[in-house]
Order: C-alpha cells, then sequence, then structure tokens
C-alpha cells in the first residue's frame, strides 16, 4: 500500500483532493492532504514542508504529488523524507535558488499564455476562475472551491530563493493537464523538458484535475 502525500496549490486546502483521496482509497492505497499554513505572511516554503513532513509521520512506501504552486513545496518534502517517488500534477517546476515570483517571467508563461489565449479565443488566463481554472469541473464542486479559496502562499514564501541546490535524487514523474487553460500544454512540455529532462505524461483536464477527473488521475498516479 502506498501512501500519497498531496501538496496542494495556491488558494487550496487539503479539501482540494478530497475526491482523488476517495479514488486513491478504493484502489487500496492511503492519502495525506495537509492544510497548509495561509493568513500567514511569514510562511516559508520550508514551513510549508514541515506541515506536510509532520502529516506523513512513520508512514512508508511514500509518493509525493505536488499541484500547481505546490510544485515549489513537494521536493523539499522528498528531500526530506525516505519517499519512493514524486509527481508533480500541473506544477510550476522551480529551479535552484529561483523565488516562486521569478518563475513566470523566467519561463517565459506570459509569452506562452498570449499566444495561446489567441489561438483559443481568450480562453487562456481567462480573468474568471470558473473559465480559466474550474472548466470542467462540476458547477457545484467548483461552487464550493471558489468558497474555500484561502490566502495562500504567503508573500515572503513567494519572494523565498527556492532552498534546493539540486533536484531531489527520486523518481519523479509529470502529469500534464493538456486542457489546463493557466499553464499552456506546449508551455508545459517545453518547461518540463528543460528543467526535469522528462517526458510528461499526459491527462485529459484542466487546471484542476483532482476535482475534474479523480479516478483517472487516481489510476495514473497507482499504476
Amino acid at each position: 500500500m502506498t501512501t500519497f502525500a498531496l501538496v496542494h496549490g495556491a488558494g487550496g486546502s487539503g479539501w482540494d483532493w478530497h475526491l482523488l483521496e476517495a479514488e486513491l482509497r478504493a484502489l487500496g492505497h492511503d492519502a495525506v492532504a495537509p492544510d497548509l499554513p495561509a493568513d500567514a505572511a511569514t510562511a516559508t516554503l520550508s514551513d510549508y514542508a514541515d506541515v506536510v513532513v509532520d502529516a506523513v509521520r512513520d508512514r512508508e512506501d511514500v509518493v509525493v504529488v505536488g499541484h500547481s504552486f505546490g510544485a515549489f513545496t513537494a521536493p523539499l518534502v522528498a528531500a526530506a523524507l525516505p519517499v519512493r517517488g514524486l509527481v508533480l500534477l500541473a506544477g510550476m517546476v522551480p529551479a535552484p535558488g529561483e523565488p516562486p515570483d521569478d518563475w513566470w517571467t523566467a519561463t517565459g508563461w506570459a509569452h506562452a499564455a498570449r499566444e495561446q489565449a489567441a489561438a483559443d479565443g481568450g480562453l487562456t488566463g481567462h480573468e474568471d476562475p470558473r473559465v480559466c481554472y474550474y472548466h470542467d469541473v462540476p458547477h457545484a464542486v467548483a461552487t464550493e472551491a471558489l468558497a474555500r479559496e484561502r490566502a495562500h502562499p504567503s508573500p515572503a514564501a513567494c519572494a523565498q530563493p527556492w532552498p534546493l541546490d539540486a533536484w531531489p535524487d527520486v523518481p519523479t514523474r509529470f502529469v500534464l493537464c493538456t486542457q489546463d487553460r493557466l499553464f499552456p500544454a506546449a508551455f508545459q512540455r517545453r518547461v518540463v523538458r528543460e528543467r526535469l529532462g522528462v517526458v510528461p505524461e499526459e491527462l485529459d483536464a484542466g487546471h484542476c484535475a483532482a476535482l475534474a477527473q479523480p479516478r483517472p488521475l487516481a489510476r495514473l498516479l497507482a499504476r
């Protein structure tokens, strides 16, 4: 039995994973999905990682999964614990010493988003979160997700240089969401190739795949 340590993204909470957790347990696995600190202006990336490490405790056969901004935290957990693997889901792949605030410019995200928005009629980067983030999430689930949004991450975490000198020496997978309207697929393929040197696995889902496609995502993770 594998324990999946699930690290939510910006604005989120452990609730974001609840549908995926149920699917993973149906497949015979376990999951922990802690709430990372919110409304805490001085909380750092290391503080976020400490919360996940504490939630995992002494579990064995652990795979860490980081969604979106959670990709800055998940590798810190993988470096601190004897984990079996690391998965980034629609993740912001960090580089050593790079603050999250600088990631957008360093990766060329704005240009890629503008190009994709021109091709899809302005869907990519749309200001309405139901269009950009939750377009394939059931309406009631999206409504609850919006109601649960929190002030995470902190300004301190976003300004903090990513503290690892190199990527953790653990098997790493990247799940690319082909219908992602925040991080276009072509952009993600390039960033993942340049920064991780791996070919991403692809899932037909938008940015919030754990809420939109929990069963296919669980099967992919457990594979």
